[in-house]
């Protein structure tokens, strides 16, 4: 059963997962992802630069794989063979024989949505190398676009306080399947954490962040990259405060409006 806390996305059928998921980019230790792991995360994003994930990836991933959701993030997704390629790398670096999810990274910019990377995404699916497919995506308009009309299965987006535009051009527009969103950049790059020239009320915590992203009912889940233990234990604790009230979301809308100018 789905709660605040928990969710079993369309992307990743028959998992019961933590909503918020790590990515161990920005410094996060061993110690500290395992700290995660203790408190319930069981989603992670990989991408071979993964710092101090691997190691206790691998092991959850022995120990609970179907408890655990890998998202696997392309390195090169400009053409069809880059996509297959970095799929197979990112299998035989974990030692697994299925991502759950596998990402073009930041179509448009990184990465090509056309019809030779969307011909070998399918066929990493139908192999069953993959068991979803999805993108990062700036561009919300397109991004609505395909989330109508395609057979991606999850959406990876900006979406926070500062930047809230997915809720006209993206969440509206899902097909009756609903796609799984992934939202990050919650603290719009650490600018939601500073207090704007002219500003007077509360500033945001990076928990007020997550919780901004988690409390719209479309947004499935979050993404985390914290830079050590201690982040990471202050955004967890911050979740167990439950959705936002009224008057918590009416401040933090405000905030990030002054914060976006």
């Amino acid at each position: 059963m789905d709660d605040w806390l928990h969710r079993t996305p369309s992307a990743f059928p028959g998992k019961r997962l933590f909503r918020l998921g790590l990515a161990a980019s920005f410094g996060i230790d061993e110690a500290g992802v395992r700290t995660a792991m203790d408190r319930g995360v069981n989603t992670f994003l990989w991408t071979m630069r993964s710092g101090g994930l691997k190691n206790p990836l691998r092991e959850a991933l022995k120990q609970r794989r179907e408890q655990t959701a890998v998202i696997g993030y392309a390195k090169i997704g400009w053409f069809g063979w880059g996509v297959r390629r970095g799929a197979e790398a990112l299998l035989r670096d974990l030692g697994v024989d299925y991502l759950d999810t596998y990402l073009l990274g930041w179509v448009g910019v990184g990465a090509a949505w056309s019809s030779a990377t969307e011909r070998e995404m399918l066929h990493l699916k139908e192999s069953g190398k993959v068991r979803a497919i999805g993108m990062s995506i700036h561009d919300r308009p397109r991004a609505g676009r395909l989330a109508a009309d395609s057979p991606l299965d999850l959406f990876m987006i900006r979406y926070n306080a500062a930047h809230p535009g997915a809720e006209r051009e993206i969440f509206p527009h899902r097909r009756a399947d609903q796609p799984t969103i992934l939202a990050y950049t919650a603290t719009s790059w650490r600018k939601l954490l500073k207090r704007p020239s002219g500003w007077t009320g509360n500033v945001m915590t990076a928990g007020d962040c997550y919780r901004f992203q988690l409390s719209n009912p479309h947004v499935d889940l979050a993404l985390t990259g914290p830079a050590n233990g201690q982040q990471l234990q202050e955004n967890l604790d911050a979740l167990e405060k439950g959705p936002l009230s009224e008057d918590e979301a009416k401040w933090m809308r405000a905030f990030g409006h002054a914060v976006h100018g």
